[in-house]
């Protein structure tokens, strides 16, 4: 299989679990002193809905490359004006509600712009070369 193809087949998945991570990060939040261990367990779960949800797009994605990469790049665009007017309504400058976009939305967008480069690229290889075993 050709280098190109391989790459091309982990990026994607490899960047969305950095970005996983990345928003599961902003669960840590829920741990405050006052709270019983019951509450804080409860709060983090409501945080890490988000994450959750991410995974379940990357099981998708990691079966059916375009219908992952399809929601993925919907679920990115669909965020960006919500996170921007959300951040820009408590008092934050327009650079300031952009950069959120581009920390949690945009990342969104180029992982499932991603697999569906991948789906495309592994499709034109099978294509080219029916006789090679390709992973899956």
């Amino acid at each position: 299989m050709k280098a190109s193809v391989i790459v091309l087949h982990w990026v994607p998945r490899i960047i969305c679990i950095l970005a996983i991570l990345f928003i599961s990060k902003f669960a840590l939040n829920a741990f405050e002193s006052y709270l019983t261990i019951w509450q804080q367990i409860l709060l983090l779960l409501v945080h890490l809905i988000p994450s959750i949800l991410m995974m379940g797009l990357l099981i998708i994605a990691w079966k059916w490359e375009l219908l992952g990469g399809i929601l993925f790049t919907l679920l990115g665009l669909g965020l960006i004006p919500i996170i921007f007017q959300h951040n820009y309504n408590m008092d934050q400058s327009v650079v300031m509600s952009f950069g959120f976009v581009m920390m949690i939305a945009f990342p969104m967008v180029i992982i499932g712009i991603l697999f569906i480069l991948s789906y495309t690229k592994r499709k034109k290889f099978r294509m080219v070369d029916p006789k090679r075993i390709v992973n899956r």
